[in-house]
């Protein structure tokens, strides 16, 4: 299954490490930090020009991508449990 993120980006479900509130996790420096190094080698996608509420780590090959979604944690979940009561 595939889960949409937002303006044509969708990603497979099983590549989905997590999804996390931009707004709670940034306040740790570790976040932070992580975030800044995904950023410097690449690694981050931004789906929207709209303000990032969520961001979405997928592994991707060799290495983890990030995804900045405008769409809120609690949305993405319930996307996929929409998908898997369709399927199920």
């Amino acid at each position: 299954m595939y889960l949409h993120l937002g303006k044509n980006v969708v990603v497979g479900e099983a590549d989905i490490i997590g999804v996390f509130d931009l707004d709670n996790t940034t306040c740790s420096h570790i976040t932070r930090k992580f975030l800044n190094t995904a950023e410097r080698e690449g690694r981050v996608v931004s789906v929207s020009d709209e303000l990032p509420r969520s961001f979405i780590v997928c592994s991707e090959g060799d290495g983890n991508k990030v995804h900045l979604s405008q769409l809120s944690p609690q949305t993405l979940l319930k996307r996929t449990e929409t998908m898997k009561g369709i399927i199920y």
